[in-house]
C-alpha cells in the first residue's frame, strides 16, 4: 500500500475552511483546475465525496466535518514543528549546562558567567568539569555542552568554534620577588626557577622555543597541569609563572606580573560545540552569555 501524499492536508483544511474550490486555489495560489485534480485525489484517498454540490456552492459531508477539526490541528502540528525554533520563557527554563575548561576559567569567569545567566534565567545550573586533555570527545558525546580552548591543527574539524578573546603570556612573580623590583630582561628571565604548564606534563612549549635564538634556556623546577596551581607556587616561593594574561586576571591579584622580555606569539581563546547544538536557540543564548562575559572582562582588562 503506498503512503499517502502529506500534502493533501494542507489542500483539504484550505478546502475546508473556505467551502470553495475557486477560494481555495487563490489562497493556495493554484489555478482552478489544478484545486479540482486535487479534490478528486482527496475524494479518491479517502473515499468520501467530502464537498458536494448544493445550488451554487459546495457543502460539506459529514465525513469532511469530522475531519475539519483534525485536519486543521495536523496542519497547524506540522507547520510549527518545521518552524525555526523559538527561544523559550528564559525565566521558566529549567536546564543544565556542562562547561569543560581549563584550571583558571572558573576562577576568572564563572562569576560573571553565572551572574549574567542568573540574571535571566534562574532555573539554569552550569557544571563546570576540568580539561584534562584536549581531546574532545566530551562534546561529540553530549556528555559536554561547551569548551573553551586555543584552536588549532589538532581541534576536531567537525566542531563548531568561535572566538572569545585574544590573549598572550606574559611573566608573574610574587610581590616583592628580585623582578618585581626593576625591568626584566630575557636573561634575568631565563636565570630564575621556573613552573611549567602542561597538562601532558611536557617541560618545554613556546617560551622555550623563543628563547632558542637568544641562547638561552631556562630551568623548569616543577611542572603543573593548570594556571591556579602554577600561580599558588609562584605566590609562596621564588619561582617564576608564565601565564595567559587575561585568562588569569583575577588569579594574580597581589602579584607582580611583567611583559615577557622577548617574542612569544599570541593566541586566541575559543569556544567550541558540537553541531547538533548550533540552532538550538537556548545553547545559542547560552553561547551569547558566554561572549558576552569575555569581551567584558577583555575590556575591563
Amino acid at each position: 500500500m503506498s503512503s499517502p501524499d502529506l500534502n493533501l492536508l494542507i489542500t483539504l483544511d484550505v478546502l475546508l475552511a473556505e467551502g470553495s474550490v475557486a477560494r481555495a486555489a487563490r489562497r493556495l495560489r493554484l489555478s482552478p483546475s489544478a484545486m479540482s485534480r486535487a479534490l478528486a485525489r482527496l475524494r479518491e484517498t479517502t473515499g468520501d465525496p467530502l464537498l458536494v454540490r448544493a445550488g451554487r456552492g459546495l457543502v460539506p459531508t459529514p465525513r469532511a466535518l469530522e475531519l475539519r477539526e483534525r485536519v486543521s490541528e495536523l496542519v497547524q502540528d506540522a507547520q510549527a514543528v518545521l518552524r525555526p525554533a523559538q527561544v523559550p520563557d528564559l525565566s521558566r527554563l529549567n536546564r543544565t549546562f556542562t562547561l569543560r575548561t581549563r584550571e583558571g576559567f572558573v576562577e576568572n569567569f564563572a562569576i560573571d558567567l553565572i551572574a549574567r545567566i542568573s540574571a535571566q534565567a534562574p532555573g539554569v545550573r552550569l557544571r563546570f568539569v576540568e580539561k584534562a586533555s584536549k581531546d574532545s570527545t566530551a562534546l561529540r558525546e553530549g556528555t559536554a555542552d561547551l569548551e573553551t580552548a586555543v584552536v588549532d591543527r589538532d581541534t576536531g574539524p567537525e566542531l563548531r568554534t568561535q572566538a572569545l578573546f585574544g590573549d598572550r603570556l606574559i611573566g608573574v612573580v610574587r610581590s616583592g620577588h628580585p623582578l618585581s623590583q626593576a625591568t626584566v630582561s630575557a636573561a634575568d628571565y631565563a636565570a630564575g626557577g621556573h613552573i611549567g604548564v602542561s597538562m601532558r606534563g611536557l617541560d618545554q612549549g613556546p617560551v622555550d622555543q623563543a628563547l632558542v635564538p637568544l641562547k638561552l634556556s631556562r630551568e623548569i623546577i616543577t611542572v603543573v597541569p593548570g594556571f591556579s596551581s602554577a600561580l599558588g607556587l609562584a605566590r609562596s616561593s621564588d619561582l617564576i609563572a608564565t601565564v595567559p594574561e587575561r585568562y588569569t586576571t583575577r588569579l594574580r591579584a597581589g602579584m607582580h606580573s611583567f611583559t615577557l622580555p622577548f617574542a612569544v606569539p599570541a593566541f586566541t581563546i575559543a569556544m567550541l560545540w558540537h553541531p547538533r547544538l548550533d540552532a538550538d536557540p537556548v545553547h545559542r543564548w547560552l553561547r551569547g552569555c558566554l561572549r558576552e562575559v569575555c569581551s567584558r572582562k577583555t575590556i575591563d582588562n
